[in-house]
C-alpha cells in the first residue's frame, strides 16, 4: 500500500483552509482504494481568486478562478521519480460551491482533493466513458471516508404541504 507525501501550502492571505490531515487523508485514501504500491510525493496549495484565474488563464486560457487545477508532474522515461505533481485549490470557489450545493465545507474540500488526485494519476472526464470511471473513483474514495456521494443532488429547500 502506498503513502502519499503531501507538501500543503496555504497562500498568503487565506484565513480559512483544511487542517493538513484532512488532505493527507483524502490523498492517501485515493491511493489506497487504487491500491498503489509506490510511495509518491504531491504539493497541494490553497489560493485565492487572483492567483486561480493567472493560473487558469495562463494554462487553460479561461479568465475566471476555478476550484482545482491538477499540473501533473512529467518526468523523461529515464528518470523516475515519485512526484506525482501540483493541485491548486482556489479557497472562495470551493467554499461559495459548498454552500451553493448544500453540502458540507469538509465533504467539498476533500472531493475537490480526491478529484484533483485522480486527474494527477491519469484519469479525466473528457470522454463519456473516462468521466463514468473517474466519477465512480470519486464515490468509492468519498463513501471509504465517510462522506457522501459528491455527485448527488441535494437542496436543503423545505417542501410545505
Amino acid at each position: 500500500m502506498s503513502k502519499v507525501t503531501v507538501d500543503y501550502q496555504i497562500a498568503e492571505g487565506i484565513e480559512s483552509a483544511p487542517e493538513e490531515s484532512i488532505i493527507v487523508t483524502a490523498v492517501n485514501a485515493v491511493a489506497d482504494i487504487l491500491a498503489l504500491d509506490k510511495p509518491l510525493e504531491m504539493t497541494v496549495r490553497v489560493v485565492a481568486d487572483k492567483e486561480a484565474a493567472q493560473l487558469n488563464h495562463q494554462f487553460r486560457e479561461k479568465d475566471y478562478p476555478t476550484n482545482v487545477l491538477s499540473f501533473p508532474f512529467e518526468s523523461p522515461v529515464e528518470l523516475p521519480v515519485q512526484l506525482l505533481g501540483d493541485l491548486v485549490i482556489c479557497q472562495s470557489v470551493v467554499e461559495r460551491e459548498a454552500e451553493e450545493q448544500h453540502k458540507s465545507s469538509i465533504a467539498h474540500w476533500t472531493h475537490m482533493v480526491i478529484h484533483g488526485t485522480l486527474h494527477l494519476l491519469g484519469y479525466d472526464h473528457i470522454q463519456e466513458e473516462d468521466a463514468v470511471e473517474m466519477e465512480a473513483l470519486e464515490r468509492k474514495v468519498m463513501a471509504s471516508l465517510d462522506h457522501p456521494d459528491p455527485y448527488e443532488i441535494t437542496s436543503n429547500t423545505e417542501q410545505t404541504l
